[in-house]
């Protein structure tokens, strides 16, 4: 049997794995090295993850904040002191995307949630990556910048003011507020993507479908046409942004002429089939 982590900084989804499928699942607190020590995710693990099972084959966890040996060296710790195992794989976000999507053929895998990013991928490794940059100097199509175009038109008055009427009334909150949330507070990203939930309800308004058009196109531009495999390669996409604003990101794509393929609202259903095929008891 193997364990199977997809992991986000607010919760964690696990699966138990065999050949013959899924035998049970658990939900845990999110995990990231880049906020948690080792003893703080052994805590989560030992509270939260429900599963009476403590010993695995391998173990394979994919999460936000583990891109580099240092970070996946934490969450390793800390997995090898809750279970016991022959083998365990830390990789990041991106990788499990691109295992998810494309499986063992090369392709283009993107995120598109609270953040952005993107890869090339032969299919078995990662060998073409543009850097995110982050929502302030990147992150193009993610919810955060989403939400920091739709805050900057609504505070700026760009929008019709029945929009920004309803966005007030909406969200209960103050220009102040705002700013506050911004400037001041912890995970402003996380902030300003909880707004793209407004943008999906007011899509068929022609300001906001706007909005997501010129983010997507900005993604698209300065990031997926950095590759040169785009002109060819299919390109696959993961994350809830990527997959509420489907119809949007397809018409971006078209435009381009680039080959769409999957849009998938989480990766965890395709890494269990990537790794269902690896397993032998």
């Amino acid at each position: 049997m193997i364990l199977i982590a997809d992991s986000g900084s607010t919760k964690v989804e696990w699966n138990i794995l065999s050949k013959q499928g899924i035998i049970e699942s658990a939900v845990t607190s999110g995990i990231n090295p880049f906020y948690q020590d080792a003893a703080n995710i052994e805590h989560i693990l030992r509270e939260e993850f429900s599963s009476l099972q403590r010993e695995f084959d391998a173990i394979y966890f994919y999460g936000a904040g583990c891109i580099n040996e240092e970070k996946q060296d934490i969450v390793t710790s800390a997995l090898l002191r809750v279970f016991s195992t022959r083998e365990i794989y830390v990789g990041s976000d991106l990788i499990a995307a691109a295992r998810s999507l494309c499986q063992d053929k090369p392709g283009i895998a993107c995120i598109l949630g609270t953040g952005s990013n993107s890869c090339y991928y032969d299919g078995e490794v990662i060998t073409g990556h543009v850097s995110p940059l982050g929502f302030i100097l990147g992150d193009e199509g993610s919810g955060a910048v989403l939400g920091k175009k739709l805050i900057s038109d609504i505070l700026k008055k760009q929008l019709p003011a029945p929009i920004i009427h309803e966005f007030f009334e909406n969200y209960h909150t103050t220009s102040t507020e705002i700013l506050e949330n911004v400037y001041k507070r912890p995970f402003p990203s996380r902030y300003l993507a909880g707004f793209a939930g407004f943008l999906s309800k007011n899509i068929l308004n022609r300001e906001i479908e706007q909005i997501v058009l010129t983010s997507f196109r900005d993604f698209v531009t300065r990031n997926l046409l950095q590759y040169p495999e785009s002109k060819y390669s299919p390109i696959h996409f993961t994350g809830s942004i990527a997959y509420y604003f489907e119809t949007q990101l397809r018409k971006v794509l078209e435009e381009q002429n680039l080959k769409i393929g999957q849009i998938k609202q989480a990766p965890m259903q395709g890494l269990v089939l990537y790794h269902q095929r690896n397993i032998t008891q």
